[in-house]
């Protein structure tokens, strides 16, 4: 016997396997992110949409200079950039970023650091100087937002821990004329 199927239930079919695709893959997969705040200037603007990538930290480590969105409280994730890994030592001297005695450049800084008139974009210090330790914990990263002189992060609130990291950020999609998927670095 061979049923005819109503062209209605065919699209009620579909209509639900899309919905779960798109539940599943929001939930565990990526995830879009309105920026809020002036934190990540110039790298990232106020009112920029990302893309996360929610499993990328499942089956690999966070790498220096990543962008990431975490939980930074019950009501609010931000997003910042991976300076610090497990293990560093971290000094800002002369606005220059030294890890493990090493000193690394930091390119997308540059635009922001010529606009600077008086002092340095980043304040000096030790990573001891501002979390009591003097090296990034086991388990958690040491992040910072580009515009170092008005943005709250580790230098504030410590170090991040990775179960509260939510994913690394992919692609900036909105405003559709700054779409890019290589701004990390």
């Amino acid at each position: 016997m061979n049923k005819e199927r109503s062209p209605l239930w065919e699209w009620v079919k579909a209509f639900s396997i899309a919905v779960v695709l798109a539940i599943v893959i929001r939930e565990f997969l990526i995830t879009n992110y309105v920026v809020h705040g002036e934190s990540m200037m110039p790298t990232i603007q106020d009112g920029n949409r990302l893309i996360i990538n929610k499993i990328g930290y499942e089956v690999s480590e966070p790498d220096r200079f990543d962008l990431v969105v975490f939980h930074a409280n019950e009501q609010e994730d931000y997003i910042k950039r991976v300076i610090g890994l497990p293990g560093d030592t971290i000094e800002y001297k002369n606005d220059v970023l030294y890890i493990n005695g090493k000193k690394l450049e930091e390119p997308y800084l540059e635009r922001f650091q010529k606009d600077i008139f008086n002092g340095n974009l980043t304040e000096n210090f030790k990573l001891e100087d501002k979390t009591g330790k003097t090296k990034v914990p086991e388990g958690y990263l040491f992040l910072m937002g580009d515009n170092r002189r008005h943005s709250y992060d580790s230098r504030h609130i410590g170090f991040v821990p990775m179960d509260q990291v939510v994913g690394k950020v992919n692609l900036r999609y909105w405003p559709i004329e700054e779409f890019d998927f290589k701004f990390q670095k």
